[in-house]
């Protein structure tokens, strides 16, 4: 019988559950992990530009990465803007949306761990 007091365990069913809850806006792996990136820099009040994302090819190459910054500014995660002493510098800054995502994993996750 598998032990259902791991508190990982909860933590992805919480996760599992914010998915189906917007089952239209369903992030990859790729995506997930570009967007933790925005939020971590986002935190630290720095800049995060589209050419910091593309340099993490841990993650795939830059045209997949292009690719998928392009999929989370479609999907209204990220907000895109031109840099006004060089339009070829692109800034990145989560929306409502992201903030809200995150918000609710952290009440989530807080949770997990107070359900432990």
């Amino acid at each position: 019988m598998p032990n259902r007091s791991l508190s990982y365990i909860r933590f992805l069913n919480c996760l599992d559950t914010l998915d189906r809850i917007n089952p239209g806006k369903k992030l990859d792996f790729i995506e997930e992990q570009l967007l933790n990136k925005v939020m971590l820099a986002w935190d630290r009040a720095e800049p995060i530009l589209v050419g910091d994302l593309l340099t993490s090819h841990d993650l795939g190459s830059q045209a997949t990465l292009h690719g998928r910054i392009k999929n989370l500014h479609v999907m209204g995660y990220i907000k895109l803007s031109i840099d006004k002493t060089d339009a070829r510098k692109k800034h990145i800054t989560p929306t409502k949306l992201t903030l809200n995502r995150y918000e609710k994993l952290s009440e989530q996750m807080e949770r997990v761990f107070q359900e432990s």
